[in-house]
């Protein structure tokens, strides 16, 4: 049964392909959802999928790519979207 949660990034997750590199995690993984930056920095994300891809997801969302620099990482649980593809959102 799948699962879903949003997740808020902190650091120096803006600048260093954060939101390419998560997607192509994602879709590596068979995670829907999108990414997208925030206004203070941060970036936001909603995900979607088996709770193992999931968690892996996640986990790896708490490093990011080789350039990041993630502080912290807010997750929170949601409903299912019905979710069909990763993408980045434009602001």
């Amino acid at each position: 049964m799948k699962k879903a949660v949003a997740l808020q990034v902190y650091g120096k997750v803006q600048g260093v392909w954060f939101r390419a590199s998560t997607q192509i995690k994602a879709r590596d993984l068979g995670i829907y959802g999108f990414v997208k930056n925030q206004a203070d920095g941060s970036v936001y994300i909603e995900a979607e999928g088996e709770p193992a891809a999931l968690k892996s997801f996640v986990e790896w969302c708490h490093n990011g790519p080789r350039h990041a620099s993630v502080s912290n990482v807010v997750e929170a649980n949601l409903e299912l979207q019905g979710f069909r593809s990763f993408e980045i959102k434009r602001w």
